[in-house]
């Protein structure tokens, strides 16, 4: 029978909160985070916490046990991923908790990578230790959505943020995008990017806009994503912002196969990670952009633009989460479409997406729609 508290649930709510920072940081790993928790005289008392550090370095329960020190000793562990079973580039985090005299781990949900899926839950039960599954599994299992995904589908999660005007466009004719969203609309939209692996961009949006794609709030310039350009034919130009700021953003350019060499030599020396892939002829399919960036190591990328990319995603069933902030602007005659050969009411009672918040930023509107099941 459960033993599952509400105290553990507020523990397990407070590691979530604590997962969710490392967001767009950790990848290829997922951002874990762990609680570790003494019972006091007054009630339980919180001893040790630790997040997974970067590729390569501490995961999280191990910071946890390192800032508890000898207090872990006959604690619980609150994780909000199932504890690693494998000897990789650090070893099993199971083996540390049972090393260091946990007596009950509380975990979220369990690791969906074939290497561990219930083999640390077990390793912990077999030397004696209490284990409970699946606390606040549903808001876990939403934080690791993208790492699920790439273990499962070897596809990150796809977040499509689009900007309207009031009348449905994104931008003018011989004009392209025109500004859209007020100030509160785009610090939000630079707090997503700070959350998400990569952010990608189609070829038309890179050549027209000349975007920096880097999260611009203050004091998480160095929580920008990798910036992916999806360019077929390699145009984007070498004086780009992009391109002349690849050295302290990276920036990853998925073109094909067929795409000028001369032109991809320039690239690579410029620093930008040239991704050759098959390409049709007219585009590179949006599976295909996916499985490369999954390869990667991307788990969470954010899809910013143009109508054509946007299209190419909804089309082909891989988008996720969807967000549409219209501003209060009225673009008229000579607009662009949202989407390229989509109509965006369509989109919004596709059955497969519910709507999960909505709301105002400032005059700009917002709806916010998930795929069922998620």
């Amino acid at each position: 029978m459960s033993s599952v508290s509400s105290v553990d649930t507020r523990f397990m709510a407070a590691a979530e909160r604590l997962a969710r920072r490392g967001l767009g940081r950790v990848w290829p790993n997922p951002a874990v985070a762990a609680l570790i928790v003494k019972e006091g005289e007054a009630g339980p008392v919180l001893v040790g916490r630790g997040v997974t550090s970067r590729p390569g370095m501490a995961h999280a329960e191990v910071n946890a046990l390192r800032h508890a020190g000898e207090l872990a000793r006959n604690a619980t562990c609150y994780v909000t991923l199932e504890p690693c079973s494998h000897y990789g580039r650090t070893p099993p985090c199971s083996l540390a908790l049972i090393e260091a005299g946990v007596t009950r781990v509380v975990i979220g949900i369990l690791d969906p990578n074939p290497r561990v899926a219930g083999r640390g839950a077990q390793m912990l039960r077999d030397a004696g230790v209490a284990v409970e599954i699946g606390v606040r599994e549903r808001e876990i299992r939403d934080l690791y959505h993208g790492f699920t995904l790439r273990q499962l589908k070897q596809r990150p999660h796809v977040f499509l943020k689009l900007a309207v005007s009031r009348d449905g466009y994104i931008g003018r004719a011989g004009e392209g995008q025109v500004k859209i969203s007020g100030p509160l609309s785009m610090r939000k939209v630079h707090g997503f990017r700070a959350e998400y692996d990569a952010i990608l961009v189609g070829s038309g949006t890179a050549l027209a806009d000349d975007p920096q794609l880097t999260c611009r709030l203050p004091g998480l310039a160095e929580r920008s994503p990798v910036r992916v350009i999806v360019d077929r034919c390699a145009r984007i130009p070498l004086e780009s912002k992009l391109v002349r700021t690849c050295v302290d953003v990276p920036v990853w350019l998925i073109c094909g196969n067929d795409a000028d060499p001369e032109k991809i030599e320039f690239l690579t020396a410029a620093g930008v990670n040239v991704i050759r892939v098959p390409a049709g002829d007219c585009a590179i399919e949006p599976g295909v952009i996916l499985s490369a960036l999954a390869t990667r190591g991307i788990t969470r990328v954010m899809v910013e633009g143009g109508a054509r990319m946007a299209s190419s995603f909804l089309e082909a069933d891989l988008v996720d989460d969807l967000c549409v902030v219209t501003g209060d602007l009225e673009i008229g005659e000579d607009g662009i479409s949202a989407l390229h050969d989509l109509a965006l009411a369509d989109v919004y009672r596709d059955p497969k997406f519910e709507k999960i918040d909505a709301g105002k930023f400032d005059a700009d509107s917002f709806i916010y729609l998930r795929r069922r099941g998620a």
